[in-house]
C-alpha cells in the first residue's frame, strides 16, 4: 500500500457533511482518501510514503465534468463570429464538424482529444464524460466511440445529435437505433439525445432513449436549450440521470425535476455563447432540484473546458453561493455519472466516488493557487489552478 499525505492546506472544501476545513490535510492510500481534516489529527495517523507541502493553498474537489464533446476535428470560429454579430443559433451547425471529423483519422482524433483531456486537467478537471455525435454514420461514430473510450472516464453515444444533411429522418433514427447502436454499444456506458426544434422530437427521442436502454445504456437527454419542451419531461419519465442544457423551463419541468432522481445539468459558457438566457440554477436549487455544472466543451458553442469559468458565471450571474456552485461541479456532476458517493465513500457501483473529498473516495484533488476558494468568483478571470491529482497521481 502507498500512503501519501497532502499538508499546508489553508481550507480544505470536501464538498460533504464535514463542509469546509481550515489548516487541513489528506492522506490517501493507494488513490482513496483515507483521512481529510485537520492537519494537527493527521500527524497521529502513521508514516506516509510521500508528503507533499501544498504551501498554504486551499483544496477542492476535482472538477467532474459530466458534458463534453472531445471527439471532433475542425473549426467554427466564423460561425461564432456571425452568432456574436447577431445571427440566432440553431443546431445546423453541427454538420459543419461532421465533415471535418469524418475527414480526420484515428490517429489525428486520438490525438486532438488527448490534448483536450491534458488541457481539461490543467482546470482543475479529474472526471470528464465525453459524447459521441460528430460522425453521424456507423463507422465514424463507431470510430468516436472506441476513442473517447481511450481517454475519458465515461463515454455517451449520441448518435441522435442532427439528421445529417441529405439523409431521411426515418432511415438515420433507423440506423441509430440499430446497427451504429450495436456498433458503439460495446464502447460506451449511455445514451443521449438531443430533443430540440431543429433535431428530435419527443416520438424520435423516446425511440432513440428506448432502444439504449433496452442495449443496457443509462439514459441522457439534452433539453430545453432553445425553447420550452419535451426535453425534462421524457428524461424525468424514462429515469433519465441527467437532463442538460434546461434554460427554458416551465414551472411543471422544475417540479418534475425537483422530485426526481433526474440532474438539471446546466453549462453557464454554452450560454452565454449562444446568448441564451443563462438556465435558471438558482430557481432549480430553491426547488430542491439537483444541480449539475459543465463545461459543453465543443466546436461550436462552448470551446473551453474551463469549469473555473463556469463557476464564476454561476456566481456572479446565476446567483449560486460559491458553495452551491462548487457542489454542482463536483458532487453534482458526479451524481449525473452515478459516481456520487452512496456512503463510506463508494459509489452506487461500488467504486471510489468522485466529486468529494471524504474517506473511501477517489483522491482526485484541485490544488488552488490561493488560500481561498472564494478567489475562484472574487477573482474572476485569473488562472488560479496550481495542480490537478487523480487518484492522489498528479495529471497536471
Amino acid at each position: 500500500m502507498t500512503a501519501t499525505i497532502f499538508t499546508g492546506i489553508s481550507e480544505l472544501r470536501t464538498v460533504s457533511e464535514a463542509g469546509t476545513v481550515k489548516d487541513a490535510a489528506l492522506v490517501a492510500e493507494d488513490g482513496v482518501v483515507a483521512f481529510a481534516g485537520p492537519a494537527a489529527e493527521a500527524e497521529h495517523l502513521g508514516p506516509a510514503d510521500e508528503r507533499v507541502d501544498l504551501g498554504g493553498r486551499a483544496v477542492v474537489p476535482g472538477w467532474v465534468d459530466s458534458h463534453t464533446h472531445l471527439v471532433f476535428a475542425g473549426d467554427r470560429g466564423e460561425e461564432f463570429e456571425a452568432r456574436m454579430a447577431g445571427e440566432d443559433y440553431a443546431a445546423g451547425g453541427i454538420a459543419v464538424t461532421m465533415g471535418a471529423t469524418r475527414e480526420a483519422g484515428e490517429e489525428e482524433l486520438s490525438r486532438l482529444v488527448a490534448e483536450r483531456v491534458a488541457l481539461a486537467n490543467s482546470g482543475g478537471t479529474t472526471t470528464l464524460e465525453t459524447k459521441t455525435g460528430y460522425g453521424l454514420n456507423t463507422e465514424a461514430e463507431e470510430l468516436s466511440a472506441r476513442i473517447a473510450a481511450q481517454h475519458a472516464d465515461d463515454v455517451t453515444f449520441l448518435g441522435a445529435h442532427l439528421v445529417p444533411p441529405g439523409a431521411d429522418p426515418g432511415e438515420y433514427l433507423d440506423e441509430v437505433t440499430g446497427p451504429m447502436l450495436q456498433a458503439v454499444a460495446p464502447h460506451c456506458g449511455w445514451i443521449d439525445v438531443f430533443c430540440e426544434r431543429g433535431a428530435f422530437n419527443e416520438e424520435q427521442s423516446r425511440r432513440v432513449l428506448e432502444a439504449g436502454k433496452e442495449a443496457g445504456l443509462g439514459l441522457r437527454v439534452h433539453g430545453n436549450q432553445l425553447g420550452e419542451g419535451p426535453g425534462v419531461r421524457l428524461a424525468v419519465e424514462l429515469g433519465a440521470a441527467s437532463v442538460d442544457h434546461v434554460n427554458y423551463l416551465t414551472d411543471d419541468d422544475v417540479e418534475a425535476l425537483a422530485s426526481s432522481q433526474t440532474v438539471a445539468t446546466v453549462l453557464p459558457a454554452c450560454d452565454l455563447s449562444t446568448r441564451q438566457p443563462l438556465a435558471p440554477a438558482r430557481r432549480l436549487l430553491d426547488a430542491g432540484a439537483t444541480v449539475a455544472i459543465a463545461s459543453n466543451l465543443n466546436p461550436g458553442t462552448s470551446y473551453t473546458p474551463s469549469i473555473a469559468f463556469c463557476i464564476t458565471t454561476a456566481v456572479l450571474q446565476q446567483h449560486l453561493t460559491l458553495d452551491e456552485a462548487i457542489e454542482a461541479a463536483t458532487a453534482g456532476g458526479a451524481r449525473a455519472l452515478n459516481r456520487h458517493d452512496v456512503g463510506g465513500g463508494k459509489d452506487p457501483q461500488g467504486r471510489p466516488a468522485r466529486g468529494t473529498l471524504v474517506p473511501g473516495a477517489s483522491a482526485d484533488i484541485h490544488v488552488l493557487d490561493t488560500d481561498q476558494a472564494i478567489d475562484l468568483a472574487y477573482r474572476p478571470g485569473v488562472p488560479l489552478a496550481w495542480r490537478t491529482y487523480k487518484a492522489a497521481r498528479r495529471v497536471a
